[in-house]
Parts: C-alpha cells; structure tokens; sequence
C-alpha cells in the first residue's frame, strides 16, 4: 500500500512537470474560478434581500427596490457565466497542449527505443499506451481542472459568507463534513488499483484485436476463429470484471457524499429554523444560508467524483511514464564519424551476441568483406542469418567483438549515415499509407519522375503500377492495401533500386514472387550489385550460386567458407543443403 502511495505521488509530481509551463494559463483559471465563486456566492444574498422585500410588500419604494435587486441579479449570473466560459478555455487549452507535449515525448521515445524494447512488448500494448490512456488521462485532467479548482474555492468562500452570516449554524456544518473527506478518502484508496488493472487489460485486448486484423487470413486457413474468440472472451472477461470493480467503488461516491450533504441541509435547517423562531436570523438569511449549504456540500460531492477519475486518470499516466522512461538506445557519440565516400570494406572481428543472456547465439564470428564483394549467408533456420543483418545495421550492438565499416567501428559512425549506406529489401515488406510514388521515393525524396519510372522499369513494377487507376499517384493503404504480395515486394525492390547505396543487403528479397519475374530480377540485381558490396540472405541455393562468397552458418558459427564450387567439391554441410533442394530437380 506504502509503495502504491509513493508511485503516485511520483506520478502527480510528473503531471505537475507538465503543466508547469502552462503557468500563465494556470494563473487565468484560478482567477475565473475565483471570480466565478465570488458572484455565485454573491447570488445567494441578493436572493435573500429578495425574499426579505417580499415582507414588505405594499410600501411605496417596493417595487423599485426588487428591480433593482433582480437587475443585480441578471448582471451577476451573466457575469458568472462569462467567467466559467473563459476558465472552461483555459482548461481546455492547458489539458490539451500537455496531451499534445506527452504525446509527442512518447512518439519520439518510440523512434528512440532500441528494437529489442518493440521485439519484448506487444505493439498493441504499446499502442494503448500511447491512445487510449492518453485519452484516458486527458479525460480526468480536464474534469479534474474544472471541478477541483472551482470546488475548493467555493468551500473557501462559503465558509467565510456564512461565518458572516450566523457563526453557530457554520459550525454545525464544519463539524459534519469531514465525513465526506473520510469517505472520499477510502474510495480513492480502493480505485486506483483496479483502474491499473482495468488499463492493463485493454492494453492486452488491444493487442489482441491489432495481432488478429493483421493475421485474419492466418486465423481463418487454420479455423482458429473459435480459439481466438475464446481468449478474446477472456480477456473481455477479465476487462469486465476489473472495470466492474472500479465502476463500483467511483460509484460509491455519489451516493455517499449526498448522504452526508442530505445531513448538512438538515443540520442547517433546523438550526437555522430555531434562529429564526428566536429573532437571530430573518427569513431572507435563512433562505440564504441553506444556499449556501447546498453550496457548501455540492464541491465535496464533485471533488469525490473528480477523486475517482483522477484515480483513473493516474493509472494511465504511470504507464504513458513508463514508456517515455524507458531506457533510450544508446545514442551516437558527440564525435561520431559521419560516413562518406564509401568503398563497401566490411569487417567483423571476434563478433559475439544474444538476444536473450543465457542463450548463445553468436560467438567469436570473424569475417573480412573486400568491396564490391557479394556475401551469401546459407544455413538452417535460426542460425543467426537474419541476426547478422541487425547487427551489420546496428539495430542491435555486438556483445563483444567489433563490426568495422572503412576501418571504423561502426559504434563510433552515426547511425544515420551507416544506414543510409545500406539498401534493405527484406521478406517481410513495409509500405505506408500514400501514393505509389510516396512509397518508392522513401530514400530519395527528391527523385525526378524519370528516374521513379527508370528504377520501376529495372525492378520490373512499371508494368503492373502502369496498369493502376492513377498509374505512380494511385493511393494505397497501410501496408500496401489491395496489392499482392508480390507487388508490394517489387516496391520495396524498386525503392531501393532508386537510391542506390553504396552496400546492399537483400534478405530473401525475392521470395513472393513469381520464377520467370525472379529470373528478370535476379538479373537486374546482378547489374545493381556491380562494384557494391552486397550481403544476400536466402534460403534458394539457385540464387547465390554467383556469390564471391558463401558463409554456410550453424548455431552462431561459420563452419564452411567460399565460393559454389569450392563448397560442393569439399561434400560438406553446403552441399547437404544443397543436393536436398536438387535431388528431386
């Protein structure tokens, strides 16, 4: 319970970072709030002065003076209302400048986290984190805005009216409001855990519909529709119970709250009627003081409220925190080289890593790459083929060794001039929402339309993107929208055939598409990779029969070396992998 105190308060002191250079706006609010407490409490008294006139009806100034209090009355309501419009602005623009500033700091901690944060937590998680709890928390700071800083103003101001007013009867209601802070107190206690819960779990849910819109063709080919559904109910299931849990406590609020202001009003009426009956107060001062009573009572109510969605509010906020907290990818030294010129040398000494600590993967790899060399890796799944690929990209950083560009480590080279010296085309393709021609000038924004059109007609995409209804300016998707898999890879390949970068890497670049296209392809790679050096991933042996180099991996090791022939006639692992793919041929 201690720990769970302390982490809010972290939490609060976090919020209060960010609504600190709001300061001005901050100030405005309070201000109309305190203006907006005063006339509302001001109102009460020329209601009273009202009710008092109506005693002395039939005097000859009675109804002079009872216009004059209603125009009193009308100026002040207009006033009021003026004035809870412009704080409803300010809190407004405060709530959402910091939504706008946290959302911002967590999109660019995701551009900054290393991959092996996204490879460790679901997408959809993070998503939630970044949607839905923001929302969340933009929610409750707002109500919490409103409410708090007008209700704590009027319990301020209504004290000192109705002390001015009759001291005995503000007493009456002093002593019994506490019991509003006690209940307050005990809900808060009880709902923050389970709206905790109750944001972890739709992050889980999230996660869940994110992974089964993806993979809907994967789902239905193995009629997993029903175990799907099933962990979906429970999940559901859990979220219903969690939010069920949280619903009750908050909704306790109300109810108790107006119990013990049901106990102030009474408290006040009947001492208020004995004073009365006694001459210590007039009619029109009761009428005011019971106002003030509802007053008084009604800021207890919708802080209690306001509690309870801040509770709601700080739960989403510690998990946005988590993530904006989390340990960055280590940046680039402030003397980092910036690549240029570069000649392709690549050299990898006494290279060591793992994903996870206490499994090996790659240990005391060495490899010397001349430019302009092609480099095939071959070898089982989960030999670290794909794994190399990372760490030639620095999407993850060695163990132990050194992976050397030109001569320098690449830990000493900012990341962005490495990659950009390197073009990708992966199996797995990666195309944004926009246009054809969005897509493939990624690496060259300033591409001329002749060179889009001269790389597509190399990758062998013009034909298809010719055929489109908008030709280059067609607008897809996410991830491609109704385009085959095929297609989406020729895009990726043409990307890369635009910008031309002096490395290449193609890791199983050819797999979704048809053989007489490969061939064609196949070719037009031959003449891309001319004078590059060029890392080539692939499980085909038919596509790296012309490689300068073959590394044949096994559990983290190269265990053969050199070119096709070389690796047929020593009748080893190569050529194992090689006659299962031909025996049949």
């Amino acid at each position: 319970m201690k720990e769970k105190t302390v982490r809010q308060k972290d939490t609060l002191i976090k919020v209060l970072k960010y609504i600190k250079p709001y300061g001005a706006l901050m100030t405005l609010t309070i201000l109309m709030a305190v203006v907006s407490v005063a006339l509302t409490l001001y109102l009460p008294i020329l209601t009273g002065d009202a009710v008092d006139m109506l005693l002395r009806v039939g005097q000859e100034s009675f109804w002079s003076d009872l216009f004059v209090i209603l125009k009193r009355m009308a100026v002040v309501i207009l006033l009021t209302a003026f004035a809870q419009w412009i704080m409803s602005i300010c809190n407004n623009k405060i709530v959402y400048n910091i939504i706008q500033d946290i959302r911002k700091k967590a999109f660019r901690k995701l551009e900054a986290l290393p991959l092996k944060y996204m490879d460790a937590h679901s997408h959809g998680d993070i998503v939630s984190r970044v949607v839905a709890d923001v929302d969340q928390f933009a929610d409750g700071l707002l109500i919490g805005f409103t409410q708090l800083f007008t209700g704590v103003i009027t319990i301020i101001g209504t004290l000192g009216f109705m002390l001015s007013v009759n001291v005995t009867i503000t007493i009456v209601v002093v002593v019994i409001t506490p019991i509003s802070l006690f209940v307050a107190a005990f809900i808060a206690k009880k709902t923050f855990s389970m709206f905790k819960l109750q944001s972890e779990t739709r992050g889980e849910q999230t996660t869940l519909i994110n992974e089964m819109i993806g993979n809907q063709k994967v789902v239905q080919s193995f009629n997993r529709e029903d175990e799907t559904l099933e962990k979906f109910d429970e999940i559901n299931g859990r979220l219903e119970k969690y939010s069920l849990r949280a619903i009750f406590f908050s909704s306790l609020t109300n109810p108790c709250t107006r119990f013990v202001n049901s106990l102030v009003y009474t408290g006040v009426g009947l001492t208020g009627a004995l004073a009365v009956i006694r001459g210590g107060l007039s009619v029109g001062q009761l009428t005011c003081f019971l106002s003030y009573a509802n007053q008084y009572t009604k800021p207890f109510n919708e802080i209690s409220g306001v509690i309870t969605e801040l509770q709601s509010a700080l739960a989403c906020a510690a998990r946005i925190f988590e993530l904006i907290e989390e340990e960055p990818q280590i940046p680039d030294k402030i003397d980092a080289l910036v690549l240029d010129h570069v000649q392709g040398k690549v050299d990898l000494d006494h290279v060591a890593f793992s994903y996870v600590e206490d499994r090996k993967l790659i240990e005391d790899l060495n490899l010397h790459v001349k430019p302009g060399q092609r480099i095939a890796i071959v070898g089982p799944t989960g030999c670290g083929k794909t794994t190399i690929i990372n760490l030639l990209m620095r999407f993850y950083d060695v163990d132990q060794g050194a992976i050397c560009v030109e001569g320098s480590d690449i830990r000493d080279i900012t990341r962005k001039s490495l990659r950009a010296s390197y073009g990708m085309v992966l199996q797995d393709t990666w195309l944004k929402k926009g246009t054809i021609r969005d897509n493939i000038t990624v690496g060259k924004p300033d591409a001329s339309e002749e060179e889009i059109i001269a790389a597509a007609k190399k990758s062998h995409a013009h034909s298809f993107i010719r055929r489109l209804p908008e030709g280059y300016d067609t607008v897809i998707g996410e991830d491609g929208g109704s385009l085959s898999q095929g297609q989406k890879q020729l895009l990726c390949i043409t990307r890369v055939m635009l910008s031309l970068p002096p490395m290449l890497i193609l890791d199983e670049a050819t797999s979704s598409i048809d053989t007489r296209t490969e061939i064609k392809i196949q070719k037009a790679f031959a003449a891309m990779m001319e004078g590059r050096t060029s890392f080539i991933v692939a499980h085909r042996l038919s596509t790296i029969q012309n490689a300068d180099v073959i590394l044949v991996m096994k559990d983290g090791h190269i265990i053969e070396q050199g070119n096709h022939r070389e690796l047929l006639e020593k009748k080893g692992f190569y050529a194992e992998l090689y006659n299962s793919q031909f025996a049949l041929a």
